[in-house]
């Protein structure tokens, strides 16, 4: 099983306290960090996901359940009528986030902000976050990396003029965690209330051909 880069720290940390413990302290309380090297190993998985062909769909670039589904006028970046999907990623959830589609980065912006729950609504816009700006074959995209109460750092690889693959990684948000993502007003929904997505695998949304 692949290894995400940002969780090598973490398991360094967990596997040195686990081996001093043991020999210094006791096999029971080497117990303890030994369950959390083994949830740090499960955590920063980073399987290989099936990519699904063509141009005209959008795959999710999170793993979870989708939280919300509105029809939004953005006003910051894309300063256009899009549809928003969140999705809510929980501990136990692979946390590598995938782009929906082919395009190019336009710009990558980070904002401070608060730490509620992802799940709550006001999460989107007042939690710490980054945000992505992303232009496809269809037009421009957003997708903002949402740190929640338990999750304190949103890691986004993706650089400014960077071109990516479609279901390619672009970044991790750490334990806990919501991915927002603007579509184009145009894009036929292919996801419901409560569906459980896999980032890279799952169709979200399709464009609307004219």
């Amino acid at each position: 099983m692949k290894i995400a880069p940002e969780g090598y720290s973490y398991i360094a940390f967990f596997f040195l306290v686990t081996i001093g413990s043991f020999f210094f302290l006791s096999k029971v309380v080497a117990l303890v960090p030994f369950a959390l090297l083994c949830f740090m190993l499960f955590f920063f998985r980073d399987p290989d996901r099936s990519i699904p062909p063509g141009d005209n769909n959008y795959v999710s670039p999170a793993d979870g359940r989708v939280i919300l589904i509105q029809d939004v006028y953005e006003e910051k970046f894309l300063r256009d009528d899009a549809v928003e999907i969140s999705i809510f990623m929980s501990p136990f959830n692979v946390h590598i986030n995938r782009t929906p589609c082919k395009g190019v980065v336009e710009d990558v912006r980070y904002s401070k902000g608060k730490f509620f729950s992802a799940f709550k609504p006001e999460a989107s816009l007042q939690n710490e976050n980054v945000t992505i700006l992303f232009r496809g074959a269809h037009g421009l995209l957003l997708i903002r990396q949402v740190a929640g109460s338990i999750a304190r750092r949103a890691v986004c690889r993706a650089k400014k003029g960077q071109v990516l693959e479609k279901g390619e990684r672009f970044g991790i948000i750490k334990f806990s965690s919501r991915v927002d993502i603007y579509l184009p007003k145009e894009t036929a929904i292919k996801v419901k209330l409560g569906q459980k997505v896999k980032a890279g695998e799952t169709i979200i949304g399709e464009r609307v051909m004219t």
